[in-house]
């Protein structure tokens, strides 16, 4: 099967879309058979219609989309179907996206949606190939990956290099940083990871930038000393150092200097506190000292319950009766002081006391 990568604007896409029982459904000027008698039937909740909706109004990219060539400019949708209805029964003013139809929108807002550019496969084959590819893609779950879909947009020279060190089973990227990150090399999530790490999250961004270098040096260099500084940092390895953000944290305290020794000393300790119930948010709570990576216990209904009826439902900071749905539980003893979630460390204060306490 030949597979060719193009690009098409939704103006030509819903151009003569219809929707008939005895025609079918047909779309880029009666040239695109939208349902297939192989493809299922428009099944998409409003949620999910309204989510391609969203991404096409926001600029954000879509899951791309296969077609089989027929012949004489003709073609059939194998994937997308579904994306595709979507689109052109919101064009075709079907049904609203936040309380207003396509012809309610601004005429400058109505042209960014029909210059959307959307990203097909075109497959030419036999019909058997066309049904096979049909089962591979929607029954198997073989689906692109968020950052399998930007490559195809921002391929290039910059790209080519950059998947020979993050993109395949046994990269150099695999090779030093396996135990840290989480996903798979070859669905593109190492690659993901390092791009979102060095632009700070702003991956489409940083993509478009470097795509037409001739290598991916800054990138890797980038990496290797994220990883080095992780290794020097954390030298005795937990399985829960896999999945940690380092990246982020190397960007904001490369510079800081750490014990390591220290460091392992409290990680030792913090690993065998039953309140710290996210093991892996140890490593960046202890550089950043932000208790909202440890994910702490909270106390129960039960504990609750306790402390209220205790204090008779008084308020021991503002000293007034409340409900008990009208106050939350407070550690008497701070966790950071080596207070412990327990019935006897628990107080039940009201929402402005409690509040106030915390500094919210």
């Amino acid at each position: 099967m030949k597979i060719e990568l193009k690009e098409i604007t939704i103006r030509d896409l819903a151009e003569g879309y219809k929707d008939s029982i005895d025609e079918g459904v047909t779309a880029l000027g009666g040239n695109l058979d939208v349902r297939p008698k192989y493809q299922r039937e428009f099944i998409y909740k409003e949620q999910q219609r309204n989510a391609v909706i969203a991404s096409v109004r926001k600029g954000f990219p879509l899951n791309t989309m296969y077609w089989s060539v027929q012949g004489n400019n003709k073609f059939e949708i194998i994937d997308g179907q579904q994306r595709t209805i979507s689109i052109c029964q919101y064009v075709n003013g079907d049904f609203a996206y936040e309380k207003l139809y396509f012809h309610n929108l601004q005429q400058d807002q109505q042209e960014q949606i029909l210059d959307y550019k959307v990203m097909v496969y075109h497959c030419a084959g036999k019909d058997s190939e066309r049904l096979e590819w049909f089962k591979i893609i929607n029954i198997a779950g073989l689906k692109l990956t968020d950052q399998e879909l930007r490559n195809a947009v921002y391929a290039g020279s910059w790209l080519t290099d950059a998947k020979r060190y993050f993109s395949k089973q046994s990269c150099p990227a695999y090779n030093i940083a396996h135990d840290y990150l989480v996903g798979s090399s070859i669905r593109q999530e190492y690659l993901e990871t390092a791009i979102k790490w060095i632009s700070k999250g702003q991956i489409e961004n940083y993509m478009s930038k470097h795509q037409k270098e001739v290598n991916a040096n800054e990138l890797w260099l980038y990496f290797q000393k994220v990883i080095d500084w992780v290794k020097v940092i954390f030298p005795d390895y937990r399985k829960e150092m896999k999945g940690v953000p380092y990246g982020f944290l190397y960007n904001d305290l490369k510079d800081k200097k750490f014990d390591s020794k220290e460091l392992e000393k409290e990680i030792k300790t913090l690993m065998e506190d039953e309140d710290v119930t996210k093991k892996s948010g140890i490593y960046p709570y202890v550089l950043t000292r932000d208790e909202k990576h440890l994910s702490l216990r909270t106390f129960n209904d039960k504990q609750k319950r306790e402390s209220y009826e205790r204090q008779n439902g008084i308020c021991t900071i503002c000293e007034k009766h409340f409900e008990l749905k009208e106050m939350e539980a407070d550690h008497i003893t701070p966790w950071s002081k080596q207070g412990k979630t327990v019935s006897e460390n628990c107080q039940m204060l009201c929402q402005a006391c409690n509040r106030r306490k915390a500094g919210i």
